[in-house]
């Protein structure tokens, strides 16, 4: 009988996965909470424990972020960006790709890759590079690169998970795992997708527009595409602001002699640190920048930011109800499995990412299990970030339309049979190097 239950209400959870990822966006949250519903009133489950202190921190991120991009830090970061990848065309397989990753992890989005698709695809295409080899690894890039940024919503939801008793498992053990195991995964996966796809001269498709006049042939001495982005002082200033921000919860994270005391005499969590930094950033952008508050609910970084939370809140309640109800079972049976054959635990978070498009919710669906499962820290830490990739699986994400829209030339495609899309091998690749690289990492500094 036990077992029944347990499979049943394993199918409620999955159910509700499922029809959340149909209808998307807040459609995740609202199925998550009417789970909540079914295993609560149904099941008489104790309802779990609602996500509050990922929440919170979300939501004061999203607020300081939003309020950077309305006073024109985006746009400035885009800028700097776009110089950065302009200097190096020729090995932009590489440089396109890593710059989309360190500017994602210091604006804890991956909005930002947006204005750079038209320069990356124009500055490929003028030195005879195929566009679909830099854009395809630069979108794929930014998915890993929000297990490296201290200000994502997955990193929010992590942090919650593992920095409280009896793991302890800091924001900047974290990253001293992801973000050296992203970077061998970017350059390990350039490689590979450096050769994929015809060169420009040997493509029928891209000559025959050539011959066409629908484009015109590679030259590098073309004039280039600019990031279409306005800069401003006060954009400038927003985004020192912010990244000062990122860099100061970074070095509270490592040095816990800065931190002040709680109650008991220890230094505090590094969640109200967050909170607290976030705060204090946005409310020095409104000081200085003096964006304006009431477009602040406007920005593409706060809408996006709330379907993320909404999204968070229900699911997260979700499996933590589940989760709560079987702990024993999963710890001794599945949890078992897991140990045995850590990248289950991968393949996990890799398949959430992929029905979901959500970090954050893989994050609180699967690590958990992890966690209950022993999962060595570092080890869980490295191959959580590689499975990141895989919301790019599927050609559905908005980066990869953009992606494929910019591209005149017309190689960067999002295909017809799920699988034949730019963005499926770099995404595999990715995932599989980053996973590769961060079992390593994590072996030698992680707990």
């Amino acid at each position: 009988m036990e077992t029944v239950l347990f499979i049943s209400q394993l199918l409620v959870v999955l159910g509700c996965i499922v029809m959340g990822t149909r209808s998307s966006g807040v459609g995740l949250g609202l199925w998550g909470g009417t789970g909540v519903a079914i295993l609560v009133f149904v099941f008489r489950l104790a309802p779990g424990n609602p996500p509050v202190d990922a929440l919170l921190i979300v939501l004061v991120v999203v607020l300081a972020s939003s309020m950077m991009q309305s006073a024109g830090g985006i746009d400035w970061m885009v800028s700097i960006a776009a110089k950065l990848i302009e200097k190096n065309p020729k090995q932009i397989t590489l440089v396109a790709p890593l710059v989309s990753f360190l500017f994602s992890v210091g604006a804890g989005t991956s909005n930002i890759l947006y204005p750079l698709l038209p320069v990356i695809q124009d500055l490929a295409y003028r030195n005879g590079i195929r566009p679909s080899r830099p854009l395809s690894l630069s979108v794929v890039a930014t998915g890993v690169a929000l297990a490296c940024s201290p200000v994502s919503a997955a990193m929010a939801a992590m942090v919650t998970l593992t920095d409280t008793a009896p793991w302890n498992f800091e924001l900047v053990d974290i990253l001293k795992v992801t973000i050296p195991a992203a970077v061998v995964g970017i350059v390990l996966s350039s490689i590979v997708v450096n050769r994929l796809g015809k060169d420009i001269a040997d493509d029928p498709e891209i000559q025959a527009k050539i011959a066409a006049g629908d484009i015109a042939a590679p030259h590098a001495n073309a004039q280039a595409v600019r990031a279409e982005v306005t800069v401003t002082t006060a954009g400038r200033n927003a985004a020192t602001i912010f990244l000062l921000g990122v860099a100061a919860i970074v070095v509270f994270g490592l040095f816990k002699g800065l931190r002040p005391l709680d109650a008991a005499g220890d230094p505090i969590a590094m969640t109200p640190i967050i909170e607290i930094v976030m705060f204090v950033a946005g409310t020095l952008i409104l000081l200085i920048s003096r964006p304006k508050v009431s477009e602040i609910p406007t920005m593409t970084v706060f809408k996006a930011g709330m379907v993320s939370a909404i999204a968070l809140f229900g699911l997260a309640w979700l499996t933590d109800t589940f989760l709560g109800a079987h702990t024993e079972l999963i710890a001794g049976g599945v949890g078992g499995l897991v140990t045995a054959v850590p990248w289950i635990f991968a393949l996990g978070v890799f398949l959430v990412c992929v029905l979901t498009t959500s970090q954050s919710t893989a994050t609180r669906t699967i690590v958990p299990i992890g966690l209950a499962a022993g999962i060595p820290l570092g080890l869980l830490s490295g191959m959580w970030a590689g499975a990141f990739a895989g919301i790019y699986l599927l050609p559905t994400n908005g980066s990869q339309i953009a992606a494929a829209n910019f591209d005149a030339s017309g190689s960067t495609k999002l295909g017809s049979k799920l699988v034949d899309h730019s963005f499926f091998v770099p995404t595999l690749v990715l995932a599989a190097t980053t996973i590769a690289a961060g079992a390593a990492f994590g072996a030698l500094w992680g707990g």
